[in-house]
């Protein structure tokens, strides 16, 4: 079976510093692959090259079948204390064409509700964002990123800074996600228990 993902010699230098050095690896199709390694080892790097926002040197192949969309959960999600921002609207955002200022409709408040009940947060809509906890505001994301189901969904370390039983929700909800997943995970053990796959990235001697 073809991968869904094929990555091959991929580099990321910035000057003389090597983020990432000659990687070729490959993600199976419906597989929960995991990235491990250690601080600096160029995995949130490689993550900004397959996103598209880095040059970098290599080869990158997406063989998507369906959607072609990739979703994305990132290490860590800064809101605005002073922002006004309901979970509902936070959610409409990337799905409306005017401002969520000007009101949601009342399929919008119910499509934030399908979305919310997929990761266990029924009755969440009208929170405040900037008022939820760290493994709400996670599952939030991580509800925002599979909305349409992307066919490869990237999360840069998303149980950082969780507390125990919310990083058990947060895993029991990846291994019901219908779609391939590439982890990156500072957890060895994390990593065994999920993945199908476990690849390690291994800190460049160039930096």
């Amino acid at each position: 079976m073809k991968p869904l993902l094929e990555i091959a010699a991929v580099s990321v230098r910035r000057d003389a510093l090597v983020l990432l050095d000659t990687l070729t690896m490959e993600v199976a199709p419906g597989s929960l692959h995991a990235l491990v390694g250690q601080n600096g080892a160029g995995k949130s790097t490689l993550f900004a090259a397959l996103l598209g926002f880095i040059d970098f040197d290599g080869s990158i192949r997406f063989h998507f079948r369906g959607n072609g969309r990739i979703g994305y959960v990132p290490q860590r999600f800064t809101v605005d204390r002073t922002l006004p921002l309901t979970v509902a609207e936070f959610l409409a955002l990337q799905r409306r064409r005017w401002p969520v200022c000007l009101g949601l409709g009342a399929g919008a408040v119910k499509k934030s509700e399908e979305l919310l009940a997929g990761v266990g947060l029924q009755g969440f809509s009208h929170r405040p964002l900037n008022a939820l906890s760290g493994g709400e505001l996670q599952r939030v994301l991580l509800a925002n990123a599979l909305d349409p189901l992307p066919e490869l969904l990237l999360l840069d370390e998303p149980a950082t800074g969780l507390d125990q039983a919310s990083v058990a929700r947060f895993e029991k909800i990846l291994m019901e996600v219908d779609t391939t997943i590439l982890m990156i995970s500072h957890d060895l053990e994390q990593a065994r228990r999920l993945a199908d796959k476990i690849t390690t990235l291994e800190r460049s001697a160039a930096r």
